[in-house]
């Protein structure tokens, strides 16, 4: 059977295997534009595969869509950070209370900020979340929000401006993993399959990794930006793929508290819940086995 892999720009592995003919044997591509509705396709059945950060499948959890975890990517800290304007008003976290932050709401950033916050003794119901555009480096250089959680080729080019500090970043925070997920039926019948969609990415992650600028390319055709910044940023990134281990379930559950605290989960979340074991050591046993050794046209 065919595995239909849900594709949109703001995951890179998914969104770089569709364009690699050569690795797409046994999966079809459907492309889709919000990675908030990853939970909703996969329960319907529109796709079989999904992958986004952290908070959307603890989010699909909540709302009892019935997801399951596939894999993870390694922890990705150079990713993101939370900035502030350089000489502002913000010094500390807790100058942040009641000001708005720009972020990707319902993104991994949402956890991200929600941890930044609470390690401060604040909240996120403390803070005015301003969903995140592309004038939020404008905003922040201009005090119209007080931070702002950037992430990829954006944290790049504000880092270069010079405008801004780190506040914080995700190391030692939060892992900041890309995360697969699928639905439990097909986990369940199908672990082999989905298996090998992760071997397909794994190969995808090596491509990308070995050509940071032709990665680059693609991804400013899709969204613009800068050649040179994005390829900075996709060097950030581990490209490494893991199966579901205790250390990845344990921080999503700290996730889903996290989230649940701040108000952002309407429900508790069960992670252990969402993980396949049959799935799980498929997945494991095959991630064991070293890449094939091919030449990949750039």
């Amino acid at each position: 059977m065919a595995i239909r892999v849900g594709v949109h720009v703001d995951n890179p592995s998914l969104f770089f295997l569709s364009h690699l003919d050569h690795l797409l044997d046994g999966i079809e591509i459907h492309r889709y534009s919000d990675a908030g509705r990853t939970g909703e396709l996969l329960a319907e059945g529109v796709i079989d595969l999904g992958g986004t950060g952290s908070t959307l499948p603890l989010a699909a959890q909540a709302a009892r869509l019935p997801i399951a975890y596939v894999a993870t990517s390694a922890p990705r800290h150079g990713h993101g950070a939370l900035l502030v304007a350089r000489n502002g008003p913000v010094m500390t976290v807790t100058d942040l209370l009641n000001q708005p932050v720009s972020l990707r709401v319902g993104s991994w950033q949402t956890h991200f900020l929600a941890k930044v916050l609470a390690d401060a003794g604040l909240s996120y119901q403390d803070i005015e979340p301003r969903p995140s555009a592309s004038e939020a480096r404008l905003w922040l250089r201009d005090g119209v929000v007080a931070g702002w959680v950037a992430e990829g080729a954006d944290l790049v080019e504000a880092e270069r401006a010079g405008h801004f500090l780190r506040l914080s970043g995700t190391a030692g925070v939060v892992a900041d993993r890309s995360v697969l997920f699928t639905r439990r039926s097909l986990a369940e019948s199908a672990p082999g399959e989905l298996a090998r969609v992760v071997l397909a990415l794994r190969e995808a992650d090596r491509w990308a990794a070995e050509h940071p600028v032709e990665a680059a390319k693609l991804v400013v055709e899709a969204v613009g930006g800068s050649i040179d910044s994005w390829t900075t940023a996709l060097r950030r990134l581990p490209w490494q793929l893991e199966p579901v281990t205790e250390t990845f379930t344990a921080e999503q559950q700290d996730a889903a508290d996290v989230l649940y605290d701040a108000g952002f989960l309407t429900g508790h979340v069960d992670v252990r819940a969402a993980v396949v074991p049959s799935l799980n050591q498929v997945v494991s046993a095959l991630l064991q086995e070293p890449q094939r050794v091919q030449g990949v046209a750039a």
